[in-house]
């Protein structure tokens, strides 16, 4: 690509005696360019931004291809974990399928299960959480990235091939992959990734059924000699109805879609079901990685009730596919999200049970099915996860923690590593404890910038404004205790009016707590899920209280602006959604500047080292300006 200028520089300056390179700094030129409007418009329709995007595609594929995509190999080499199937790589490897499972328990699960079917046809690779979302994920993550890198290489995939004849599909090393994920909202979004990752880079894969799943019972009733399996709350529900002698079964639950919803929605409309299940029913909660091995044998040896085909269906698939996870499509996941749940609050109101994906028949799934209703579950899941409650402020981990601490009325301090095993006993948290942790750390911190009324106490070091918390002491060492005003906040008499939640068999959290004042002002919200995110500021809790009396009074509200405990500078309202937070500074004398105060939750260190340390080094294009 050339570019010609036609310029008249004054007293130009050259690298050589040949005048090949001008050296002169723009600032010298003696003019300026000033484009118009009209030229800019017409330079970005001539195709030249295009063109230049075309090539850079094209050269990132040609990088993704060379170090990437692998080739057809009987024998594979440096795949830690690998169960490969014997025929893979082979000139039966079209036979072949890649069992996919959600981490090295599921593993063991499916390895277990092929002392049924063999391991001539089967391959199995646990994945290590949830893959990139490739659709969105930038050149250097989608090359660096050691799950799909090791995809490729097991599969056979190539970036360069469409696998859209025959010949291309005779260069992979198995002729189908199934996903075998725990039956949870989690689980259909590490089925979700995988689809995704197929369908953006070899959409005919997708149109050639290359994608199964493997699914699990969800309950299991047994009595003696018999069992039966469910696949769906509404098919176990349906069981329950027509057996008169159901209390006499064993019920074993595998945790799946939307349990605790279920279960929290009939026990508000028939609390003699919650007697049942606890004392009749004896039932237990496993999920895949407590499986047994007898138990994946049955699973392998009924194959065909257990092995669901994604099978294509048109164009609605692939919009659908790219609605869920294009960060183009934001304006249609919440549309999507907000129909869902008014459908879902329209059949509990009128006494219908939610729309479930599988049943006792179902062999074959749409992809445009599986987007529609099990994995817009976990996108509901991950709303309610992300984004704190209106009504007290809390994200469901932290209503959690707050739950545990009202029922446990310890007197004493606790250690923050102890008291979060409390909360997964008490609270049927299902996450790892480390996040568990940081939330009972996050409750307890106190200065400028985290919460303006702290939950917990902070016995010990929280953590300070210096890294934003980050350099709290280890969770074995520091101690906390509930905050004798988070009593006065949370009054423990509306617990008999508040809606609470079961799982695993016994009452939990709250739906939400309702505090006195509204603590999601207090402390402010912040959180990012599907297709919403949200951010509100901290308020001054005197001033809320004030506005909450002017409006028992029946008196109009004053505005608020928001407030940080102990902050120094000033917040500056620039409209109805925006604010400007300013730090001090103190001028000493010519030389001399003394920074006394930053913006809210701009740490010291983090400044120190992204705005002081480069003013102080300099670089080649700026100078140093402190000495």
């Amino acid at each position: 690509m050339w570019i010609f200028v036609n310029a008249l520089i004054e007293n130009p300056t050259f690298d050589s005696q040949t005048k090949e390179t001008m050296t002169l700094q723009s600032k010298n030129f003696g003019s300026t360019c000033e484009l118009s409007e009209k030229f800019i418009q017409a330079a970005l329709k001539c195709g030249i931004v295009e063109a230049i995007m075309a090539w850079v595609r094209f050269k990132q594929q040609e990088t993704l291809d060379k170090k990437c995509s692998s080739k057809k190999t009987s024998k594979l080499k440096g795949v830690p974990k690998l169960e490969d199937a014997n025929d893979a790589g082979t000139k039966n490897s079209a036979q072949c399928t890649l069992i996919l499972t959600e981490g090295d328990s599921a593993k063991s699960l499916a390895v277990s299960g092929l002392g049924v079917v063999g391991r001539d046809k089967y391959g199995v690779f646990p994945l290590r959480g949830k893959m990139l979302n490739v659709r969105e994920g930038n050149h250097k993550q989608i090359m660096e990235n050691a799950e799909v890198n090791a995809l490729l290489k097991i599969i056979g995939l190539q970036y360069r091939l469409k696998y859209d004849k025959e010949e291309d599909m005779k260069t992979l090393r198995y002729g189908k992959i199934m996903v075998m994920a725990d039956q949870d909202q989690d689980g259909s979004h590490i089925k979700g990734l995988v689809i995704n990752f197929i369908h953006y880079n070899w959409p005919a894969l997708i149109r050639r059924n290359f994608v199964e799943e493997f699914i699990t019972p969800i309950v299991k009733a047994t009595k003696g000699k018999e069992e039966f399996s469910f696949f769906s709350l509404p098919e176990y529900k349906e069981w329950l109805n027509n057996t008169d002698n159901w209390k006499t079964y064993r019920i074993k639950y595998y945790k799946g879609i939307n349990f605790m919803v279920w279960l929290t929605h009939i026990c508000c409309n028939a609390i003699i079901v919650i007697v049942m299940l606890s004392f009749c029913c004896k039932p237990t909660f496993i999920g895949l990685g407590t499986s047994t091995s007898k138990e994946a044998k049955e699973y392998f040896m009924d194959m065909r009730r257990h092995r669901i085909q994604f099978r294509y269906g048109g164009e609605e698939d692939d919009n659908a596919l790219d609605m869920a996870f294009s960060k183009k499509k934001i304006e249609e996941r919440k549309i999507w999200l907000t129909n869902w749940m008014a459908e879902r609050r329209s059949r509990r109101e009128n006494g219908l049970t939610e729309e479930y994906l599988y049943d006792k028949d179902t062999h074959v799934v749409s992809f445009k099915d599986f987007v529609n209703k099990e994995l817009v579950l976990f996108s509901n899941c991950d709303n309610e996860r992300s984004i704190p409650s209106l009504v007290d402020g809390l994200k469901p981990g932290q209503r959690k923690v707050l739950f545990t601490c009202f029922k446990r009325a310890d007197k004493k301090e606790v250690k923050v590593a102890q008291l979060a095993g409390a909360v997964g006993e008490m609270s049927a948290y299902h996450h790892g404890e480390a996040s568990l942790m940081s939330t009972i750390v996050n409750l307890a911190q106190d200065f400028v910038g985290s919460n303006n009324i702290n939950l917990l106490l902070p016995i010990g070091q929280f953590g300070t404004r210096l890294q934003g918390g980050k350099d709290s002491a280890s969770p074995r060492y520091i101690f906390t205790q509930l905050n004798p005003v988070t009593k006065a906040l949370f009054p423990s008499v509306d617990e008999n009016v508040l809606r609470f939640l079961f799982e695993e068999n016994q009452k939990i959290e709250p739906e939400w707590y309702c505090p006195v004042i509204p603590t999601v002002l207090v402390n402010g919200a912040e959180g990012i899920g599907t297709a919403w995110s949200t951010k509100v500021p901290c308020y001054n809790p005197r001033e809320i209280v004030e506005n909450m009396r002017a409006l028992i009074d029946g008196k109009e509200p004053k505005p608020l602006m928001p407030w940080y405990k102990h902050f120094r500078g000033t917040i500056e309202q620039l409209d109805d959604q925006r604010f400007v937070c300013n730090g001090e500074v103190a001028v000493i004398n010519n030389e001399t500047i003394e920074i006394t105060e930053l913006p809210i939750r701009t740490w010291t260190q983090v400044y120190k080292e992204t705005v002081l340390v480069p003013m102080m080094d300099g670089n080649d294009k700026q100078p140093a300006i402190i000495t």
